[in-house]
This record gives C-alpha cells, structure tokens and sequence, in this order.
C-alpha cells in the first residue's frame, strides 16, 4: 500500500496537494474509495480513505490509526564520504530502506569528487528527494534528512555526543561486532565511513582524537557504496532491530 508523508498535523480529514496530489491523481490513477496510508508532521500514521479527488488535490478521511512502530531504537547518522557518479543516489535510497536516521555528505581528502556551494545545494535537493522516495517505499515513519555538505571536522563537532565508529581498513584488531558489544546502551551511532580513495592520515588522527573508535570489516576490501549499507546493516542486526 502506497505511503505518503503529510506536511501537516494529523487531523480525521485530510487533504493532500502537490506533488502526492499528482502521482495519487495522474500516476497512480486512484479513485474514490481506495486507501492509502499517510504519516502527519506530528508523526501520526494512519489508513486513510480517499473521499473526493479534484485534479489537484485529494481528500482522504480516517479508516484507523496505525500504531505499528517502523523506526529502529537506535538512530545512526551515515557520515558518507562523496562518492562519484551514481553511487551517492543509490547510497542514500538503500540506506533508507535499512534504516539509517541521518545522511551527511562528507567532502574528504580522498575524495574524487568536489562540489562548490551551487552544486553542492543542488545535490543535496536531489539526494533529499531520493531519500523521501525511498521512504514512502520502505514505509518509514520518517523522511530521513541529508544534511548540507560537511567536512569531517564540521561532522565529528556537530555530533559529538554520538557514539562514533568509522570503518578503516587499516583497522587489524577490533571488528564492529566487538566494536558494539563494547558499548553499553547506544542510542545515537555518528557511522563514518570514506570515500572511493579511503581515510587519509590526518582525517584519522582528527577522528581519533575525537573519540571515534576504527573498526574492520573483515578482510575482503569493501567499495564505499558496500561499506556503509553492510555496518549499518550489522549495527541494525546486533542491537536488535533488524527482525531479531
């Protein structure tokens, strides 16, 4: 069932504008009587009945809440060094449907590609899209944020009251599994992990000195689109929130 991300408080009617207006109307082809669930800014989820459709507009009314909990317990905010091409865009969706809280784009030393500030914000208004598509599909209770384009100073100062792990391939004695198990009660893990060309040395010592604690992920070398998605995954399976 289709699920759609309501910008106002939840209320027993409702009515739906813009582009959810347009794909309800004109892509999926709804009609009256159809259901389809919606998630208010005050995070009420809900089935709801489409009453009336206009041609830029639909009215839906409440069939029931909907108490059903889709949010991990614990938040992890991806700390994604830039990646070139596509694999940003797939990065962002995938990290959606696992659960991820929070994507902040990190420009790194290593990393190939380099945005200036007009591009940068026209990234960042793309990848946001992304991640609201993908959290429509994997019926979040959330549109996950991507942040502005940081630097890992920026990151590792705006959230530094997060638990903090960064994968390193350099990293020989301590796997994330251990990583985790060594941390009592998470509640917020900043995840970092680089880019195509990895951690340069002064990032790491910066991230050490910030409490960041490095991590293995085994030994088979993962591309950073892999990286991120397999340690949020594992952080997800470990604290219980991936169907355990």
């Amino acid at each position: 069932m289709h699920r759609f991300f309501v910008s106002q408080p939840f209320a027993e009617e409702m009515q739906i504008v813009g582009t959810d207006a347009h794909h309800i109307i004109n892509v999926l082809r709804m009609r009256v009587g159809q259901h389809i669930q919606i998630v208010s800014s005050d995070r009420v989820t809900a089935l709801m009945e489409i009453k009336a459709l206009t041609t830029d507009a639909a009215f839906v009314r409440l069939v029931k809440r909907i108490d059903q909990v889709n949010e991990p317990s614990v938040r992890i905010i991806l700390a994604q060094g830039l990646a070139k091409g596509e694999k940003m865009d797939f990065i962002i969706q995938k990290a959606v449907e696992v659960g991820v809280n929070t994507i902040v784009p990190v420009a790194m030393e290593h990393s190939v590609v380099k945005l200036d500030k007009s591009k940068a914000g026209k990234k960042v208004e793309r990848w946001q899209k992304i991640a609201e598509e993908a959290a429509k599909q994997s019926k979040r209770d959330i549109v996950p944020k991507v942040t502005s384009v940081m630097d890992l100073d920026e990151v590792l100062h705006s959230f530094a009251g997060s638990t903090k792990l960064m994968a390193y391939e350099g990293e020989t004695n301590l796997g994330l599994k251990k990583a985790l198990l060594a941390i009592q009660n998470i509640e917020e893990v900043l995840l970092i992990i680089g880019p195509e060309g990895g951690i340069a040395g002064k990032e790491l010592k910066a991230a050490e000195l910030a409490g960041v604690q490095t991590f293995s992920l085994g030994n088979r070398i993962l591309r950073t689109e892999t990286a991120g998605l397999v340690s949020a995954t594992a952080i997800l399976y470990e604290t219980g929130d991936l169907g355990g």
